[in-house]
């Protein structure tokens, strides 16, 4: 494993264009500011119509908020279900078998770049190499770079000290800001000598066959598909409730969500990790957001307005799921911050996203991307509100309610909450993973964990839109083979 050697000039040219590379060629859709001018010209027009509605008609304004509320809930709820439905009636998985994906000729494989951005991880260089080893792909044709931050001497002194690997260079990145994953992956495409690229995290575990998989999916696949996201699952599950809650949430989202978002032909907002991608898309759009916290869900739509198809890769890298509540909050908020920051971009100008996405695609957009953070935001209104109902029987709660709006907000609570930890529970069945049963119907305490970190989120997106909250890594030992030791859905 060798240091890329770069001149001082040539260091700082692509930290330029890693960092206002987007900005530069596509200033509408960076993250570097969370709000245009006119976004924020019409939250003033609203809050003030709000304000004043709440002053003069105070009622009636709860009243017609209420409504809109229930509304955009139960659109959510639906829609979700109805992904769902079309993922088990018709789950668009591209398929790769082993014995297929070994019959590809070692000599007409392309190059293919794996990015692995790391910070102040060296405790974890050692399973990181094991897993990139059991990749079964000819070294000569493997250009893996692994993505330091130049000050970062623990975990560079780590990677230097390993074995040589000549297919593996460390690429250090000059320090500056911000200090994000996409920055990171923008130096190193800089770089890339691949045909195809892909992203894994340290801690990954990849399917062996992952990178040969992806080469027959794009060799079959029709020429608009620019992206195949892998499944992904953890090798940690038993470790305690959250890593289950994790795991079945993850065995909903990957297995279920995002095939059915493929099938239905939605945006599909991808994972931050082992998807794969043509590298000429992927700098025809000008790479990732630097600026966005979630730059791989910004990433799917950015593909899906102009026009790029993604599909699922059944192939599952397995990941380490966050034991610790506080280290768990940190992600998520960054996720739900994230996916806040990619709605916004998008709704900068909503009628030239509606025409590029189509309408059908732009309000699935709203209802998932949108949905996820503000359900998360709106579930305590709606807890609340129920708990003092059935308290006090308030008049107040009754008057926000009247006839249509009581019965919407009636079916979503009866119904809405029965739906979503019933398919819970469905996606761990189809998952084949019945330990996790007790977990899923525990769910509404996992809920409330996410409440929790969606309010922090639309806090920071305030205060801090693109502060990288670094998750910590290595607090369960990795399984030596997760591959072996974990069922996968099929």
């Amino acid at each position: 494993m060798r240091v890329i050697e770069l001149t001082p000039d040539d260091a700082e040219r692509r930290l330029h264009a890693s960092i206002e590379g987007l900005i530069e060629r596509f200033p509408e859709l960076s993250a570097s500011s969370p709000i245009s001018d006119s976004q924020r010209k019409v939250l003033l027009i609203v809050l003030a119509i709000v304000v004043g509605g709440l002053l003069l008609v105070t009622m009636p304004t709860l009243i017609v908020l209420m409504a809109v509320i229930t509304v955009v809930y139960v659109a959510a709820v639906a829609y979700r279900v109805a992904i769902f439905w079309k993922s088990l009636r018709a789950p668009a998985l591209a398929v790769v078998s082993d014995d297929e994906a070994r019959r590809f000729p070692a000599d007409e494989l392309p190059i293919y770049t794996v990015l692995i951005p790391a910070y102040r991880e060296p405790e974890i260089v050692a399973g990181l190499l094991r897993s990139i080893d059991a990749i079964e792909y000819p070294p000569d044709r493997l250009d893996v770079k692994l993505l330091l931050e130049a000050d970062d001497d623990e975990t560079i002194d780590a990677a230097r000290a390993t074995d040589d690997r000549s297919y593996i260079e460390i690429v250090l990145i000059p320090p500056s800001e911000p200090r994000t994953k996409p920055k990171a992956l923008n130096f190193g495409l800089s770089l890339a000598r691949g045909e195809f690229v892909t992203i894994y995290d340290a801690e990954d575990h990849p399917d062996p066959l992952q990178l040969r998989r992806a080469v027959v999916a794009f060799q079959r696949a029709r020429p608009d598909v620019a992206c195949f996201q892998a499944r992904l699952s953890y090798h940690n599950v038993g470790q305690n409730l959250i890593t289950k809650w994790f795991t079945a949430e993850y065995a909903m989202w990957f297995s279920l969500f995002l095939p059915g978002l493929s099938a239905l032909g939605a945006p599909i907002p991808l994972g931050g990790t082992s998807n794969h991608f043509r590298r000429e898309v992927l700098e025809r759009l000008g790479s990732w957001d630097p600026h966005n916290v979630t730059e791989d869900a910004d990433l799917g739509i950015r593909l899906a307005r102009e026009g790029w198809s993604v599909e699922v890769l059944d192939s599952v890298t397995y990941e380490e799921a966050n034991s610790d509540f506080v280290n768990w909050a940190k992600q998520r908020s960054r996720w739900y911050k994230g996916y806040l920051q990619t709605w916004l971009v998008h709704l900068r100008a909503p009628r030239r996203t509606a025409e590029e996405l189509g309408w059908r695609s732009f309000l699935q957009f709203n209802l998932f991307v949108g949905g996820t953070p503000v359900l998360a935001l709106l579930n305590p209104i709606f807890w609340a509100l129920t708990i003092l109902w059935f308290v006090g029987h308030p008049v107040f709660i009754k008057e926000l309610f009247p006839g249509p709006v009581y019965y919407m907000g009636v079916s979503c609570w009866a119904f809405g909450n029965f739906t979503i930890a019933y398919l819970t529970v469905i996606s761990i069945r189809h998952a084949r993973r019945p330990e996790l049963l007790f977990a899923a119907l525990l769910a509404p305490v996992y809920w409330m964990m996410m409440s929790i970190a969606a309010t922090k989120a639309a806090i920071q997106l305030a205060t801090a839109p693109s502060f990288w909250e670094k998750t910590t890594h290595g607090l369960h030992s990795a399984l030596p083979d997760a591959h072996s030791a974990s069922p996968v859905a099929e």
